[in-house]
């Protein structure tokens, strides 16, 4: 199979290229950076490009994005001519060029202002049949890019399989609160336990979706660790997290006292993975257990896979505040 992966020289298109290269099939980096993984260079928002390289095409995997980090350096016609107009021009010519399957890698941040609880409110258990109320362009455009998978997949027969994938970044947080209470790598922890997934176990949910894609049609899934948290947790988690986790997960806190890290005093929202783990056969290894014992055993919390592609970055110079230009 003839595969085009799309951001090709991002993080997640470079784990995925590698990985396509050790199979059997054919893969065709796309990117408006030039790379070792990237065969095209050029924007998905030059049609001419995308035609030229959907060519041969049986499938794709659009990873390719403005970032939420990018809010603060591009403007909102920028958002729309990448996120949403490049999300057209693939998914026409993909229609055009026969291709059989379509991935698109979306983000949990469409769910934006549904996944902040009113004060006393319970944390928020995320699924799929949550209602997304972006709070920002970025949230914005990749929502309406889903609603185009959606309408080629009606009007089209174009099988889209969407993921919205949570934080599997390896660069610091966007958060300033965050960075000056806790260790880089204690926030990264915590976040397995509602919001985080391992690069690895990313590209194994984009394989697999574009196994699935012809089966399944047209789907959303959200694709982050797996909790250990229940439904009846929700209102204990929002002001008393650390008392959950430690029925949860008991041998946590141990380890945490011997490092001096800290888990989260409260945790808003949870992201449930059930629908990809059930309908895409997805089995992710990492989760807040498995990252407690690497812990205890000295092992780095991630997989080989991560170590080799490292952090990307979103942007190429540094800001005054950091690596960010916004708080």
């Amino acid at each position: 199979m003839r595969i085009l992966v799309t951001g090709s020289s991002g993080h997640l298109g470079e784990a995925l290229v590698r990985t396509l290269r050790e199979t059997a099939h054919e893969v065709i980096g796309l990117d408006r950076t030039a790379s070792p993984f990237t065969g095209s260079v050029g924007t998905i928002v030059d049609r001419a490009v995308v035609n030229r390289s959907m060519q041969g095409v049986d499938a794709v995997i659009h990873t390719a994005t403005l970032h939420k980090p990018h809010v603060g350096t591009h403007s909102r016609q920028d958002f729309v001519d990448t996120n949403i107009t490049g999300t057209l021009n693939l998914l026409e010519e993909a229609v055009s060029a026969g291709v059989a399957s379509f991935v698109f890698t979306s983000t949990t941040s469409v769910f934006g202002s549904a996944m902040t609880p009113p004060r006393e409110a319970p944390a928020v258990w995320v699924t799929e049949g949550l209602r997304p109320i972006p709070k920002n362009i970025y949230g914005v455009t990749k929502t309406a890019a889903e609603d185009l998978c959606e309408l080629h997949h009606r009007l089209h027969d174009l099988s889209c399989i969407v993921l919205r994938t949570s934080r599997f970044f390896p660069e610091e947080d966007d958060d300033p609160a965050f960075r000056g209470v806790y260790a880089d790598a204690n926030v990264k922890a915590n976040e397995y336990l509602h919001r985080r997934i391992e690069l690895q176990d990313v590209v194994d949910a984009h394989l697999l979706a574009l196994e699935k894609a012809a089966t399944i049609g047209f789907g959303r899934y959200i694709i982050s660790a797996t909790t250990p948290f229940l439904p009846e947790d929700l209102a204990e988690l929002r002001g008393h997290a650390p008392a959950v986790v430690e029925r949860r997960v008991p041998e946590y806190v141990e380890e945490y006292a011997r490092r001096g890290w800290k888990m989260f005093a409260g945790i808003d929202r949870v992201y449930d993975n059930q629908a990809a783990r059930h309908d895409l056969g997805w089995r992710p290894r990492y989760d807040f257990r498995r990252v407690v014992e690497c812990l205890r055993e000295g092992d780095a919390p991630w997989s080989a896979l991560a170590r080799v592609v490292g952090a990307k970055g979103y942007h190429d110079r540094a800001f005054v505040k950091g690596s960010y230009p916004f708080a």
